[in-house]
């Protein structure tokens, strides 16, 4: 008891520390943000962009899909370049042809010698990066010169958002559809945020050597290399992680190593009595709509995939002018967090009345109210998204109704407001449920209480989605996104799923409640150690300070610690299988928690080190070696998770049932081996192609059509095929397995042999006293 206590004051202690350094670093980056100033000048004073038309460029890429066609900053989608990378190199490449053609009457920068290469690059170096923002009148001067060039990129980008025939290919290339803007006004204000992005990538904060981006993208042409930060930060990194594995492990030697008495399992299936409630069973409806869900997804990600080989098609059809590619890909990434999620929500209401034995007066009833209102926020926001896409719902509606335009936080606002009304229903309904068992002193109640925690956490924390506003600064908006992205999911979805899966674990039986107790505790110190202040490693380059890189890097190394912890408990978990004969009963969800554990090392450990330091995450951003983290961290962690937990549920809700073993056995293998060959056929070595280029050339060039249109990359795509087909089986298996149990039930004989037994074996004592 006085470790739990300890265990509870640590944590506490930890996350008031956590939050409060992580709140201090989010006013930091409020302070230092870009500016954006009020025009843009050239110094013969001609008026090139104002604030307002900076601002209604982003409206215009926002509506558009934003983050879900191409990139600013490095985040978003892979296909198209990335927006500021690839203005700022037009923009260079302009200035030098046009200085090239001027005084030395050649063709252009290409044809000079080597001497007069660095003569014009010396210039456009000292030129580009000099900040010229005034504060005090809000205006950004230009010369000339590079008022000229930025004309010329501009009139590109117009001609390439319209349907201007001379940038066809492009498009094609791009995956992007004819007239993706097509108001020319439009396209000329998108210009002017694009241009933005760029200058603060390629301008020096005052006071530094660095620019407001910390000299990301790598761009030769202007000197934009790593600064000496990255290499610090990095070291340290890896420091801290050495030194946080050792730590667990000694820690892991000491407690496992103590000669506690062996934990003796039950004969037989402690919750074999649990009689699911209206409401437990009310929850069937939401792993339904989960599979349909994740059918649809896995639908939309193949079809995302294939417009990276075909451009406007996919196998033939002309589908970009009706589901485009930012379309395909907004539904592709909210489906994996709406399935996930829906996993999560339908386990915590079918698992707090079976906690508490209590069914509160209405559940059942809040339980399907629920169901609808998640049914109509996602055809809500789907249908607004796509209407944004479309360019139909027009801009002074888009924010609150169409699309955002930020990867994972792409519905409207008001969408976003009624998820939250929706998640505080959730809460709700769990909290009532619980209240009986958290008011009750028992050995039990810890795991309660930070199942409980964490469900007020995922909750609350959806508020982040809410804190930033239509014209928010790009470095803010992103501060708060990643608090939704990274700590909602990555954080307290962990939590609640640990503490979930030790109390199921401890209801059959399978490890005594204090043990638990403590290692779900200790688990959770670990997670949130690394994972709060871990945020900010995707922030290195969004805007923000140095500190921020400095704490990203020191605690981003921490959260690859606690998936040792998980791996160190996978083989404990496996024995748990046989320790008894019923055990076998539960061998599926069993063996999805181990992939969980696996996926955790793999995916979220290895892949996810390998792009959170600084400096190999400067040249990483936004390549395919982000989506390999992605996809198997996401899936490989969370989906499996979540699918182990929803058959727990069904297990419950029909204990008296056959399951098919076979088709789960093909499910699971199927789910593992596809996200294996996504993983190890197109992601790995087409990002590992593009980190080379990224190094050599710069990052423009990783991203740019010269490179993504070479024969080895659709090669390289097209390799998606094969994992993709077998992952998909083994969706259609899962989702089989699942209707079989409605539409062809069959009692399971063994659990009738083993209710005799039980029975015969509770008549056992009475008859020996008889005697």
């Amino acid at each position: 008891m006085n470790s739990t206590k300890t265990l509870w004051s640590v944590l506490a202690a930890l996350l008031v520390l956590s939050f409060g350094v992580l709140l201090w670093a989010g006013k930091q980056i409020y302070q230092d943000a870009p500016p954006l100033p009020e025009k843009v000048i050239a110094a013969d004073g001609k008026l090139i962009y104002t604030r307002a038309d900076i601002e209604r460029g982003r409206q215009v890429w926002q509506s558009m899909g934003g983050m879900q066609l191409g990139s600013i900053w490095g985040h978003g989608a892979y296909v198209a370049p990335d927006w500021s990378a690839d203005w700022l190199h037009r923009e260079l490449v302009a200035q030098l042809d046009q200085w090239a053609r001027t005084e030395f009457r050649a063709a252009g920068f290409d044809s000079l010698s080597g001497e007069q290469k660095a003569q014009l690059e010396g210039r456009l170096r000292e030129r580009m990066r000099r900040n010229t923002y005034d504060p005090g009148s809000g205006a950004i001067t230009l010369d000339t010169d590079r008022a000229a060039a930025i004309l010329a990129v501009s009139k590109h980008y117009e001609s390439l958002f319209g349907k201007d025939p001379a940038t066809a290919e492009l498009r094609e290339n791009y995956a992007m559809k004819d007239d993706t803007v097509p108001d020319p006004e439009h396209r000329r204000v998108l210009s002017a945020f694009f241009w933005w992005t760029a200058w603060a990538a390629a301008t020096e904060r005052p006071g530094t050597d660095v620019t407001y981006t910390n000299n990301w993208p790598s761009e030769p042409l202007i000197g934009n290399r790593p600064p000496a930060s990255t290499f610090l930060w990095s070291a340290f990194s890896v420091t801290f992680l050495l030194a946080g594995i050792g730590a667990l492990g000694w820690h892991h030697a000491v407690t496992h190593g103590r000669g506690e008495e062996p934990h003796r399992v039950p004969e037989f299936d402690p919750m074999r009595h649990v009689q699911a409630t209206p409401s437990m069973l009310a929850t069937a409806k939401y792993f339904w709509v989960l599979l349909a869900l994740f059918l649809v997804q896995i639908l939309f990600g193949a079809m995302t995939a294939h417009y990276q080989v075909e451009g406007q098609y996919v196998y033939g059809y002309h589908l970009a002018q009706v589901l485009p590619y930012s379309i395909t890909r907004t539904w592709h990434t909210q489906l994996a967090v709406l399935w996930i999620a829906v996993a999560w929500l339908g386990t915590g209401l079918y698992i707090a009345p079976a906690v508490s034995g209590y069914e509160p007066p209405y559940q059942r009833l809040g339980v399907n109210v629920l169901w609808l209102c998640l049914l109509v926020i996602v055809v809500g926001a789907f249908a607004g998204q796509w209407l944004a896409v479309m360019q139909r719902l027009g801009l002074d509606y888009n924010f609150w109704f169409g699309h955002q335009g930020w990867e994972y936080a792409d519905m409207g606002r008001f969408w976003q407001i009624f998820l939250f009304i929706g998640l505080m229903l959730w809460l709700f309904l769990v909290g009532r449920a619980l209240w009986p068992t958290l008011r009750t002193r028992s050995e039990s109640r810890s795991i309660v209480g930070l199942l409980f925690l964490s469900t007020v956490a995922i909750g609350l924390f959806f508020g982040a989605a809410l804190l930033w506003g239509e014209k928010t600064s790009l470095s803010m908006v992103e501060y708060w996104r990643w608090w939704l992205v990274h700590l909602w999911v990555e954080g307290f979805f962990e939590v609640f799923a640990t503490a979930v899966i030790a109390f199921l674990f401890t209801r059959l039986g399978l490890l005594p409640v204090g043990t638990a107790t403590v290692a779900v505790l200790f688990a959770t110190i670990v997670f949130m150690a690394g994972g709060v202040l871990g945020t900010l490693h995707h922030l290195y380059f969004a805007g923000t300070p140095t500190a921020v890189l400095a704490l990203g890097a020191s605690f981003s190394a921490l959260e690859v610690v606690p998936l040792a912890y998980i791996g160190f408990e996978a083989y404990h978990t496996w024995r748990l299988g046989g320790a008894a004969r019923w055990v076998r009963r539960y061998r599926w969800p069993v063996m999805f928690f181990i992939a969980v554990a696996f996926w955790n090392l793999v995916g979220a450990g290895l892949f996810g080190f390998l792009v959170n330091p600084p400096l190999s995450l400067y040249y990483m951003q936004g390549l395919n070696l982000t989506p390999l983290h992605g996809h198997t961290a996401l899936f490989g962690v969370y989906g499996m998770l979540g699918i182990g937990l929803v058959l727990f549920c069904l297990r419950g809700m029909k204990p008296y049932l056959a399951w098919h073993e076979s088709i789960l056995k093909v499910s699971f293998w199927c789910l593992n081996v596809g996200l294996a060959m996504m993983a190890l056929l197109t992601l790995l070595p087409l990002g590992t192609l593009q980190l080379f280029a990224s190094l050599e050339h710069g990052y423009w060039y990783a991203r740019s059509s010269a490179f993504m249109q070479q024969p080895i990359v659709d090669l390289l795509v097209w390799m998606r095929v094969p994992g993709d087909t077998v992952f998909s089986l083994g969706a259609l298996a899962l989702t089989v397995f699942v209707i079989g149990l409605w539409i062809f039930p069959r009692r399971e004989d063994e659990l009738r042999e083993l209710e005799r037994e039980e029975r015969r074996a509770e008549t056992r004592p009475a008859a020996r006293g008889d005697r």
